[in-house]
């Protein structure tokens, strides 16, 4: 049987079949590209060169100016937010006791 004829016998099907036919075919053939294209991920990152990519983000430099930055001082701006919701909260009980006077 060659293909015209192989191609005739499946435009004579039902169209059910037909849709059938199709979306079979169509899966087939997207996890046929679908696993060359997990074959071909899995080829580049195992031929990457990891340390020669290292090397040129310059990471120990990176390291060397982030210690150069001065320490984030975080403890004073917590007492400055404390000592404010101190000062609001007071607020508030002052508004409420004119508000009951």
């Amino acid at each position: 049987m060659n293909f015209g004829e192989y191609l005739k016998r499946i435009q004579n099907l039902p169209l059910i079949k037909r849709k059938i036919f199709f979306w079979a075919t169509i899966i087939i053939l997207g996890l046929v590209l679908f696993t060359f294209y997990i074959i071909n991920i899995k080829r580049k990152i195992e031929t990457f060169p990891l340390e020669k990519s290292l090397e040129e983000l310059g990471l120990p430099e990176l390291q060397e100016e982030i210690e150069k930055l001065p320490p984030f001082e975080i403890e004073k701006e917590v007492e400055k937010i404390k000592g404010d919701i101190g000062e609001i909260e007071k607020l508030i009980e002052e508004a409420e006791k004119q508000k009951n006077n």
